[in-house]
């Protein structure tokens, strides 16, 4: 493949000197880097081009800008003082990039760091992740914490994060939300639902699972904040009657869905299902039209708000889903029977006997199949914070952003295999990756914001931005002038100084 180049001017014959053309030095002087001083062209020796050094400075220019204004390089500063600029240039490759810490220094040789740091060889990054302490790093969450809006909600979710390692203690085996065969550790997070920010992070043994958690995390997030009074929004793997009672004793605000799997969530559905699907209940949220009913009731000498939903349009899909998922392993099973009957999943609706003739009955459990679907488009919230149901479903609906925080750690940023070997780096690790879910976080707000998505996926709108260069030549430095494409970004990220 043949580069483009651009003729930008010639070398004089006599002098030896770089005599440029009137358009580039126009381009140049519109880019805001002229070279001409007091009408003069600005001249480079040949050594001095030769020597020259291009860098990339778009991307960590932006990176740059959003730990300013959100408050995060200043946290870091006063937490982590011996690593400040290491640790925010690794979770600046990491979010530039998603690649492991061993790629570090070979894209921190590529791009313009405005930050004096050590070499951040595979030897050197090992030491800073061993010489980072819990009190640095809680120290962080406590300093970040404090940036946060007073009367921001708080959604609070677990994933699981596999490992080979059998050198970190809390690597053990549980349920594995990704389905791997793997033992994991459990990372618990509380992102903010008004600054869609990661807030805060903690890990658990695997073999811990959600409910045995939640106590333990708002403890730990009340000594970071002060006892700051929060709205904890939580999914239906944190419901435990144990749970609730804690919560009211503690006098915490919560917001938690309930599964269907206890006979308290299917009481609750059965007083409303002949009532539900009525105008009155009648909500829309959205584009969706829901019905709503909500009930004060008493739990342990306090109270609660029972929030029924239905949603008539998602029971039929759910049912239709259904239908064909049973329908699909029956075909299955009756082509190849010898190799479904042992399967779990297939065992759940189907039942399969071999026959003495070597042949297989195979039947639906039909009852399995009904008592699956009887719930299919409910939803039941619990919540002592609001009797207002349409308030409570955008509440709960809006916990997505730990789900998507957590798919960015996963997978944008090397979390999908924790490839450290103690348990200090692997809370290092874990910790400078939430500081690069800060600043992917903040571009993704401003992107879904701006509606920049119709035109960029977030790794698109990064190597564009990566494109652009300055070039040092001697003592001066060139930078490149900006693109159409780069100038709308800026300007969506409020580099209006820029442009």
């Amino acid at each position: 493949m043949r580069s483009k180049r651009t003729l930008i001017g010639k070398i004089d014959p006599q002098t030896k000197e770089p005599v440029y053309k009137d358009e580039y030095i126009e381009r140049m002087r519109r880019a805001g880097t002229p070279i001409i001083k007091d009408n003069d062209v600005k001249r480079f020796s040949i050594n001095d081009i030769k020597t020259s050094s291009l860098k990339e400075i778009g991307l960590t220019g932006l990176f740059d800008k959003i730990a300013k204004e959100s408050g995060l390089i200043d946290a870091l500063r006063a937490s982590n003082p011996q690593y400040c600029n290491e640790i925010f240039t690794m979770a600046k490759h990491l979010a530039a990039n998603g690649e492991p810490f061993m790629h570090c220094q070979e894209w921190v040789e590529k791009v313009e760091i405005s930050e004096k740091i050590e070499s951040l060889s595979s030897q050197n990054i090992s030491k800073i992740l061993a010489d980072l302490s819990i009190s640095n790093i809680e120290g962080f969450y406590q300093a970040w914490a404090k940036l946060r809006t007073e009367k921001e909600y708080l959604a609070l979710d677990i994933t699981s994060m596999s490992s080979y390692s059998e050198l970190i203690e809390d690597v053990e085996w549980g349920y594995n939300r990704d389905g791997e065969d793997l033992p994991q550790v459990n990372l618990c997070m509380l992102m903010g639902e008004t600054s869609r920010l990661p807030i805060y992070q903690t890990v658990y043994q695997g073999s811990l699972t959600d409910v045995s958690t939640l106590k333990t995390t708002l403890s730990k997030f009340d000594q970071i904040t002060d006892g700051r009074n929060v709205l904890a929004v939580m999914d239906k793997g944190f419901y435990s009657k144990k749970n609730i009672d804690d919560l009211l004793a503690d006098g915490k605000k919560f917001v938690i869905a309930v599964p269907f799997s206890n006979k308290f969530a299917k009481k609750q559905v059965e007083d409303c299902r002949a009532l539900i699907d009525d105008f009155s209940n009648n909500i829309v949220i959205g584009n969706d039209t829901l019905r709503a009913i909500t009930k004060k009731r008493k739990w342990c000498k306090k109270y609660i708000y029972t929030h029924v939903f239905y949603n008539p349009i998602k029971a039929v899909i759910d049912r239709e889903k259904l239908y064909k998922k049973v329908t699909d392993m029956l075909t299955n099973a009756t082509k190849q029977p010898e190799k479904f009957k042992d399967n779990k999943n297939y065992g759940q609706y189907l039942d399969i006997q071999s026959a003495a003739d070597g042949t297989y009955n195979i039947k639906v459990k039909n009852d399995v199949v009904a008592n699956a679907k009887k719930y299919s488009g409910w939803l039941l919230i619990i919540s002592n914070n609001s009797k207002d149901s349409t308030e409570i479903i955008n509440i709960y609906r809006s916990k997505d952003v730990v789900e998507k925080g957590f798919l960015k750690l996963k997978h944008s940023l090397d979390l999908d295999r924790l490839r450290v070997h103690s348990d200090t780096n692997m809370q290092s690790k874990i910790f400078i990756c939430f500081v690069a879910l800060i600043l992917l976080s903040n571009i993704h707000n401003v992107m879904a914001d701006r509606g920049l998505y119709k035109f960029y996926t977030m790794k698109q709108l990064m190597k564009v931005l990566s494109k652009r260069r300055s070039q040092k030549i001697g003592k001066e430095t060139i930078e490149y002038p900006l693109t159409k494409e780069q100038k709308d970004i800026y300007s969506a990220f409020g580099f209006d100084m820029l442009l």
